[in-house]
């Protein structure tokens, strides 16, 4: 399948020739948006007289090769692929380091010879003829060698030259968005034709290259470790063009819009305009994660929020600094997170907060964003957050470490340097082993609440063993006050811990993590009391005695 379209459009792309070095055309009258890899393929192997520069297996060189049919293999009933022979440019195939020639077809009598038809012809009719003739008169009209030849032409020969390929001509009025929509109906494999492949073409059109420019974005976002690594080229477009979208709306009234026709209608002067401005918002965002001890890209809860985050950035500029301002940017999007708001299509998310996040974080609005106001978590969502799958489960994470989360044995705070140097990652507090001979319930054990961030080291002491037992382990490297701070400090109370009481723990920490949630959204969570709660722990997880837990945060 091939998707072509009338280069009269008023969608302008910037052409390249299948000849381009005998091409003289720069306005031809038919464009190729979609299979011009495999028309490229087909034109230069079986058509072209030149050999195709292709590469070697290992893709470290180029190298320059013609493609014959080998007649005889062919008609033998094996694999038809064996039968496609690639020669050198010298069309001489040789071995032990050139001294042995293994095939040499580099005169037509050696082509009739070994019976190996040249693919760079069969599209042309008069010379694939006439080498059909010489071959039969070089063999002299031999019966064997003529059926061969006819068993080839019926059964390979003919059906390439006949073959008809699926074309989808778009017309000349056809908008860019539908073009992409197009693709995305009729092409199931290869590569995508994205908003940004379009984008690269219209721009080119303007001798502006895109790729080079987003190239050299990533190497920004990226040169000092991989948290921005799950950045894209549509993500990186999209902050700028709600960027552009803001200051229309300022002066024009234009809604803030980001919708893929929105995308694919941005001009080159706006998206040069404020480029740079969003290449540093990104920068900001990456520091902004870290200050929220969000330290890595498998840790990172939703790649898609930081598209309005780092347009916000790009808006705010210096005022994005200010205690107030930060304060207000940090709840809209931990409220995001552990409401876990940006799981769908976002782009009319992305406009809402763009425009009422800045207006509320300035102060000039006392209307909450809809991504704040709407955010809501529930008691016993955490009993159902057990991986990294989910936004929710990565935010509470990265606030058990911003609690001043300490790993057990070394009692060392788990800033970016410890957490990127010490192998720390996700492991359960009452091990998972042991859970399973006490046979508590699983839904319980291998929530997040039974989990927290500790080294590999520590984790490896833990082992399978009950805690009071790997505690007594651990208090043979650390003093019982320093130990007991750094249960705390991961919101684990003590006394539950150091008598293994399973429920106990569970419950007392469920309403750390609630406090947490509650610190972190600005709002409490409200169904900390309701029956089905209650059901789920046997308890209420209300927090009415702060002397019930030991392991607070943030009271």
């Amino acid at each position: 399948m091939f998707l072509t379209m009338d280069d009269k459009s008023t969608v302008k792309f910037k052409n390249r020739s299948f000849h381009p070095e005998k091409t003289t055309d720069k306005n031809p009258s038919q464009l190729v948006l979609d299979g011009q890899q495999r028309l490229t393929s087909v034109y230069r192997a079986l058509y072209r007289q030149e050999p195709v520069e292709t590469k070697t297996d290992n893709k470290s060189s180029t190298i320059r090769r013609y493609y014959y049919f080998d007649i005889q293999s062919a008609t033998d009933g094996g694999d038809i692929l064996n039968a496609i022979v690639s020669m050198p440019e010298t069309k001489i195939l040789t071995s032990d380091f050139g001294r042995k020639i293994e095939l040499d077809l580099s005169t037509p009598e050696k082509e009739y010879e070994k019976m190996m038809f040249p693919l760079n012809i069969i599209f042309d009719s008069q010379k694939s003829v006439e080498w059909e003739n010489e071959f039969r008169e070089y063999h002299d009209y031999k019966k064997s060698e003529l059926k061969l030849l006819d068993s080839f032409r019926l059964a390979f020969k003919t059906t390439i030259e006949n073959y008809q390929i699926p074309v989808i001509t778009l017309s000349s009025n056809t908008p860019k968005e539908a073009i992409c929509k197009v693709f995305e109906n009729v092409n199931t494999g290869g590569v995508p034709l994205t908003a940004f492949e379009l984008l690269t073409a219209i721009y080119a059109a303007d001798d502006y290259k895109l790729r080079d420019s987003w190239d050299n974005v990533k190497t920004e976002l990226t040169k000092d470790g991989e948290l921005l690594s799950v950045i894209d080229p549509i993500d990186y477009l999209t902050s700028v063009l709600l960027v552009s979208k803001y200051y229309k709306n300022k002066e024009t009234g234009e809604a803030v819009s980001c919708k893929r026709k929105d995308l694919l209608s941005m001009p080159l002067e706006e998206y040069k305009k404020y480029s740079d401005k969003v290449k540093d918002a990104y920068v900001r965002c990456k520091a902004f994660l870290i200050e929220n001890h969000i330290f890595s890209s498998n840790n990172l809860p939703y790649p898609t929020q930081l598209i309005p985050l780092a347009a916000v950035f790009a808006i705010l500029g210096n005022r994005a600094e200010e205690a107030k301002v930060l304060a207000k940017i940090k709840r809209w999007y931990w409220c995001g997170v552990l409401g876990e708001m940006y799981g769908g299509a976002n782009e009319t998310r992305y406009a809402n907060d763009v425009s009422d996040l800045t207006v509320w974080a300035t102060e000039e609005s006392d209307v909450l964003p809809d991504t704040v106001d709407r955010a809501y978590f529930s008691s016993n969502r955490l009993l159902t957050l057990a991986t990294r799958n989910s936004a929710a489960y990565k935010g509470i994470m990265a606030l058990i470490l911003e609690n001043n989360a300490e790993d057990l044995i070394t009692a060392t705070k788990m800033d970016i340097h410890v957490f990127l140097n010490n192998n720390v990652d996700i492991h359960h507090i009452f091990p998972q082993s042991y859970c399973i001979k006490q046979n508590y319930p699983k839904t319980k054990w291998n929530s997040i609440i039974n989990k927290t961030p500790q080294s590999r080291r520590t984790n490896e002491v833990i082992g399978g063993k009950a805690p009071s037992v790997y505690l007594k382990t651990i208090s043979k490297q650390i003093d019982d006050e320093r130990l007991d701070t750094a249960l705390s400090t991961n919101l684990i109370d003590v006394m539950s811990i150091k008598s293994d009481d399973f429920d106990s723990f569970i419950v007392k920490r469920a309403k750390s993590l609630l406090n947490l949630i509650d610190n972190a959204m600005g709002k409490k969570v409200s169904d900390r009391s309701n029956e089905d709660v209650i059901k789920a722990f046997g308890v209420s997880l209300e927090d009415v005695d702060s002397t019930d837990n030991e392991a607070d945060a943030g009271n």
